[in-house]
């Protein structure tokens, strides 16, 4: 099965690619490996999520901003292989930053919603190696960031 055809199982359609909000490329293609920009939930050209985890936002939307941060970085992979997702030999790794309360130990937990999208999207392909880290703020306010290592064909 394609991965389109996996994504249209899954009832998935891609957003847009996110365009940089500063000086740097969404994604940087070198050999076979493409290195992915950090990915913001941005939905439909919004921001989705604000907020400090364990604050002002709750474990579950923590959750879908990490899953959307995963669907804007799937279609960052989409720009990157030209359109052809079937081109993703490898899923390589996340690094997910959460902005989260001191204390708060979750953020394996919260990020597992991306990590599991990318199971449930690439199958083997999707499993990875991941740092989930908390850190005190992030840009514009948003609960996740997560880039991601991916080698392409």
């Amino acid at each position: 099965m394609t991965i389109d055809a996996r994504l249209k199982e899954l009832g998935i359609e891609l957003p847009t690619p996110v365009a940089p909000v500063a000086n740097y490329v969404p994604f940087v293609v070198s050999g076979n490996l493409v290195s992915i920009s950090g990915q913001i939930p941005v939905r439909d050209g919004k921001i989705a999520y604000t907020g400090k985890v364990g604050a002002d936002v709750s474990f579950e939307d923590a959750c879908a901003a990490a899953r959307q941060c995963a669907l804007n970085l799937i279609a960052q992979m989409k720009a990157a292989t030209g359109g052809d997702l079937d081109r993703v030999v490898r899923v390589v790794k996340l690094g997910a930053f959460v902005n989260c309360i001191d204390g708060y130990g979750d953020q394996p937990k919260v990020v597992n919603a991306a990590s599991d999208l990318m199971v449930d999207v690439f199958g083997d392909k999707g499993r990875h190696s991941r740092s989930a880290v908390g850190t005190n703020a992030l840009p514009l306010n948003v609960p996740v960031e997560i880039d991601a290592l991916i080698e392409i064909a």
